[in-house]
């Protein structure tokens, strides 16, 4: 595998690398400094159904292959991830504008969801179940669902596409992906090259690069994929829902989707502790991540010396080229996104917000915007942020905390301190989350966890077992042994 642009201006579909049938092509950037990174040929309609007729064909093989042989080969792409490591880091930070350190953390749960995925071949039971028929036996296969879509965002490109494709292929699916737009190197093309040096078989694993005006909806309605994954925004994922509901052709979805974590500093907290968890929380890869800190909530108590100690810490937080070693916050990943900042910090003003830090705004880095004195009915409460902005409100008590913790549409990740951990988990079972973290940030993956979240948030879990239940199915056979007798 080279890291040759010229590399990624093919993309592997049906089993051959070859380009989009398109006539129009796009055009992949760095986000820090706008220079162009690859020119690519987009895919049509006709691309992705010639992809999923491919892995429709392979897949039936591919369910058949031993699971040795199928754990072998995702430990073969767990050995390219190590020997590739700076490869992969290096295209993190030119296309997705991650820091060095966020481009790390990503390596490292891209790995770990691949060698969790290594081990389920393995793990997958069927059962056997008595019957209330007599000479009647109850069994039930756990089996592969086919082929899964997988749609993946342009924020952990490599994670959250991995983290579908390596599940969904140790159990003996087929996969193809359609990644974002702004990042498809890392979103699926570098995937399946890994994936082909560990010796994938043709045809399983196909990554079609298109305008979602043109091939987003055909993804979801076409009849062949059993299951669409998608990690993305609550409003696409409401869309995708219907579709795959209620078109033709019903299937399974696992959503993934929009986050507004709470962080909860109650009375009783290390507020040093909570600090530097919030500012992690916040401001790593610029806050672009579902589960960062969108709302932090401090008791009132408590709430001078947090905010006194946490924009001294914030202040300190290097700004700039996402390839220095130093660098906390780096760019946004589009001028959309950042025009869409930009608004968020004007209403913030306009509806009230005392401004406790704030820095100009150069291209597309957007230094930490930090406002005090929210209100729960203000815009930069109730609205995921995405980017390095945060408000803090302050909570009369523990249950005033709670309520404004919880006054969400949401609920994704959520996190609490507490210098009493049972005082924290009796808090923590309050929130209605997927996931909520004692005396940690919101921000937490384990590739041997469950991964979701609750409300709008999305369905479906991922990662370890819940990983196995998403992209497997069961298949009930009875076995009548004796003849059964009939009333008629």
């Amino acid at each position: 595998m080279s890291t040759a642009y010229s590399d990624f201006q093919l993309q592997p579909i049906a089993g051959e690398w070859r380009k989009g049938s398109g006539e129009r092509t796009a055009r992949v950037t760095s986000p820090y400094d706008g220079s162009e990174l690859l020119e690519i040929q987009l895919a049509t309609r006709d691309d992705l159904d010639a992809a999923f007729l491919a892995a429709e064909k392979a897949q039936a093989a591919w369910a058949a292959t031993p699971p040795a042989q199928r754990s072998a080969l995702l430990q073969r792409v767990v050995a390219i991830f190590d020997a590739r490591k700076e490869e992969i880091i290096d295209w993190l930070i030119r296309e997705s504008g991650s820091t060095r350190l966020k481009a790390n953390v990503e390596w490292g749960a891209a790995r770990g969801i691949t060698l969790e995925a290594a081990s389920m071949p393995g793990r997958v039971h069927g059962m056997t179940l008595a019957s209330n028929v007599p000479g009647k036996e109850n069994r039930v296969y756990r089996k592969p669902l086919g082929v899964v879509g997988v749609i993946s965002p342009w924020n952990f490109p490599l994670h959250l596409s991995q983290r579908s494709i390596a599940p969904a292929l140790a159990l003996g699916n087929a996969v193809v992906v359609k990644p974002a737009s702004d990042t498809p190197v890392t979103g699926g093309l570098l995937l399946a090259k890994i994936f082909e040096e560990a010796g994938l078989p043709e045809g399983l694993l196909s990554v079609v690069v298109g305008a979602g005006s043109e091939i987003g909806d055909a993804f979801v309605e076409h009849r062949v994929p059993r299951l669409i994954s998608f990690t993305g925004s609550t409003q696409v994922g409401r869309g995708i829902g219907r579709i795959a509901s209620g078109g033709e052709h019903i299937k399974k979805v696992s959503l993934e989707l929009g986050g507004n974590s709470p962080f909860v500093v109650l009375d009783d907290a290390d507020i040093e502790q909570a600090v530097n968890a919030a500012a992690m929380g916040k401001f790593l890869h610029q806050g672009q991540i579902c589960m960062a800190v969108n709302r932090i909530i401090v008791d009132e108590s408590r709430y001078d010396a947090f905010v006194e100690r946490f924009v001294e810490k914030v202040k300190g937080l290097q700004v700039g080229d996402p390839d220095d070693m130093a660098t906390v916050v780096g760019p946004v990943i589009n001028a959309k996104q950042r025009e869409g900042l930009e608004e968020k910090i004007a209403t913030a003003k306009r509806e009230g917000a005392t401004v406790l830090l704030e820095g100009e705004i150069q291209g597309q880095l957007v230094p930490p915007h930090v406002f005090g004195d929210v209100t729960a009915e203000m815009e930069i409460s109730r609205e995921e942020i995405f980017g390095p902005l945060v408000g803090i409100q302050k909570a009369r008590d523990e249950a005033h905390a709670l309520e404004l913790a919880n006054g969400t549409e949401y609920g994704l990740s959520s996190a609490v301190f507490s210098g009493d951990l049972a005082r924290g988990l009796r808090f923590a079972q309050g929130i209605k989350a997927g996931m909520t973290h004692v005396n940690d940030m919101p921000v937490n993956d384990e590739a041997h966890v469950p991964f979701g979240g609750e409300k709008n948030s999305g369905l479906g879990r991922f990662n370890g077992d819940w990983a196995i239940e998403e992209f497997t199915t069961d298949h009930w056979i009875s076995v009548q042994h004796a003849p059964r007798g009939y009333p008629f």
